[in-house]
Order: C-alpha cells, then structure tokens, then sequence
C-alpha cells in the first residue's frame, strides 16, 4: 500500500476527485473509489477514503444554518448509521467481484439521476417518514458500494433547499456517512495502520485539488463541468462493471 506506485496514483486519484468536488460540491467519494476500484478492491479503496472525506466533508458543512440543518435532517442521518451498520461487512467480505459490480451499477445509477431532466419535489408531508427511509437505503448502499451519494443526494435536492443550504446538507450527510462507514471498516479490520497512514497522506492532494475546484468554479460554465463529470461516471462505472461480469 505505501510502494511509489501506489501512492502516486492514490494521490492524483483525490486530487482530480478534490478538484471535482470543489467545482460542483460534491463527488470526492464517489470519484475517488470508482478510480481507485480500478487498481484495488472497492473495500481497500473505501478504506483510503476515510480521512480525506471526513475532513473535506467537515469543512464543507460547517456555517451558520448547521443547528437548523441538523434539526431537519437528525432522522436521516440516524437513518444513514441504521442502513451502514445493518450492512456491515457487506464491502469487505466480497472477494467474487459483486462488489465492484454493484460499485458500477451504483456509479451509473448516480449518473443517470443527475442527467436526468426529472427534477422531484419532496413535500412537506411525505418528509417526516421519507428522510428515515432515505437514509437506511443510503446507508446500505454506502455499505455495499463505499457510494455515499445515492439515494441521499436526490432527496437533499428534493428538498428545494437555497444552494448554500444544499452544499452544507451534502457536507453534514457525507460526514456522518464517512463515520459510520469508517467504524465499519475498523470492526471489520480493513482500515490498519499502512491503509490509515496512506489515507492521512491522500489528504493533502484532496485538499490541494479541492482548493483548485473552487478557483476553477468561476472560470467556465459549472453546468458544463457537471454534465461532463456524470458522462465520466457512467463510463467509469460501465468499465467497473464490465471488469466484473467478463
């Protein structure tokens, strides 16, 4: 884990992933472990993912409306630890592929939803017992995949939530994902020492390419750099999944 190879790909790995996620506000970890399950086992790639999606994640959530963030979405969130850890072990016991599989098909599920011109409207009525049912499934998924994104990134648009709300929504469901898949990964034994050192090193490059994204966010249209990443998922994953099932 810690040879030269490795430890340049995992950096360029968050480093494209951090530039992506400062661009459009989400997508650290859902690009770097589709790149990264590329060259390792989905688990080893969702180990490497925990310190840098943590600490990116925390910086995006922090601000003022956090208290009132939390009060509307505790259910959820509650609901995400629930889904992780009734999967648990899911990631880490695969050594067949289904797990890479299911890692594409959630990359291009992803995708589609994003390109998607149907844009759902979740009401004030239906919220009280969606979130906790969103949030299970999430945590499943995230379970399964290392993917924090689905369904929790729909829902959080759903909502109709200001921008800057929604950007620190996504930063507070990805940072709770992040713990509970982390406690995963240690009750389970993927997350050692060597895979842990690695993670904290992968911080810097998330950092660095996250700090360009933001910079970069104002140069050329971010509907344009959308469509061009969700395209890039769906051959990601298509690749993840062919590899799978050939």
């Amino acid at each position: 884990m810690t040879d030269p190879f490795t430890l340049t790909v995992v950096c360029l790995t968050f480093a494209i992933a951090g530039c992506v996620k400062g661009v459009v506000g989400l997508g650290l970890p859902t690009v770097a472990i589709g790149l990264l399950a590329t060259v390792m086992a989905p688990a080893q790639a969702a180990a490497l993912l925990v310190i840098p999606t943590l600490v990116t994640n925390l910086w995006q959530l922090t601000g003022p409306g956090l208290t009132a963030l939390l009060r509307r979405l505790w259910t959820m969130l509650a609901g995400i630890c629930v889904g992780t850890w009734a999967g648990a072990g899911t990631l880490t016991a695969d050594a067949s592929g289904r797990a890479r599989a299911a890692l594409g098909l959630a990359l291009i599920a992803f995708a589609l939803l994003g390109l998607s011109p149907v844009r759902l409207k979740v009401s004030s009525r239906a919220e009280p017992w969606l979130a906790p049912a969103i949030g299970v499934a999430t945590g499943l998924v995230t379970a399964a995949t290392g993917v924090q994104a689905i369904p929790a990134v729909p829902y959080l648009q759903a909502l109709g939530l200001p921008r800057d709300a929604l950007v620190q929504a996504l930063g507070l469901s990805f940072t709770v994902s992040s713990l509970a898949l982390g406690a995963d990964l240690v009750s389970a034994g993927a997350l050692e020492t060597s895979v842990a050192l690695v993670s904290l090193i992968a911080l810097a490059p998330a950092l660095i390419g996250m700090a360009l994204g933001q910079r970069l966010r104002g140069r050329f249209p971010e509907d344009t750099f959308r469509v061009c990443f969700l395209v890039g998922l769906i051959v990601l994953g298509a690749h993840l999944l062919l590899r799978a099932v050939l």
